[in-house]
């Protein structure tokens, strides 16, 4: 997380309304020498405090889960290159603005037993997003294939224990200053969802 308490000023309502939004992030634990890091679809509570997620057999973070562990998960958002010519001041330097969201808490493996029902919420969440189309739903497939791949992983749950976010949108510039940053990310930004930034750029304050 960004240092700068300008960037870290954001409730953490909002913190969890933006990774219960997202729902994919990159799970990270202590291993052996090196973290071990592995990208996940997960469900967010919406207190925050339960993460569920599931992992493949082979992903060498379940073996470290004979007992819970620490764990992280990073949450990316919108983030662009921000050219300091766009502020129209003199002394500025390049600089890059993003959202990200972190949860730490506990990684623990759970029953396979419950593995159905959270892969049920977890298609159930995103196919919702896909309306008007008709929702997927696991029934689709025959029962030996959807067997065979449920074999293929393992649920799992981070209880959070921490939620630190960074929303660094140059609210430590005067407002015109960021408003004309705003407007050059997004007509001629780079980065992922240059569009989305900008938004967000408009409406940030110190």
């Amino acid at each position: 997380m960004h240092p700068n308490p300008a960037f870290r000023g954001v409730e953490t309502a909002r913190n969890i309304c933006f990774a219960r939004d997202r729902g994919f992030g990159i799970l990270a634990v202590s291993g052996d020498g090196v973290p071990l890091m592995s990208h996940v679809p997960f469900l967010l509570s919406e207190d925050g405090a339960v993460a569920d997620l599931h992992l493949v057999r082979s992903n060498p973070i379940l073996r470290l889960l004979k007992d819970p562990v620490a764990a992280r998960l990073a949450v990316s958002g919108p983030d662009g290159y921000v050219s300091p010519d766009w502020y129209e001041i003199a002394d500025q330097v390049p600089t890059w603005n993003y959202v990200a969201v972190h949860l730490t808490g506990t990684l623990e493996a759970r029953p396979q037993s419950e593995l159905r029902t959270l892969l049920d919420r977890q298609s159930a969440f995103s196919e919702a997003r896909l309306l008007p189309k008709p929702p997927w739903t696991a029934e689709k497939m025959s029962v030996d294939a959807l067997a065979r791949m449920m074999r293929m992983i393992v649920p799992c749950r981070m209880r959070v224990q921490m939620i630190d976010g960074t929303w660094k949108l140059n609210q430590n510039k005067p407002d015109e200053v960021r408003l004309r940053a705003s407007d050059r990310i997004a007509t001629d930004g780079f980065g992922t969802e240059t569009q989305a930034l900008s938004a967000l750029m408009r409406d940030a304050k110190e």
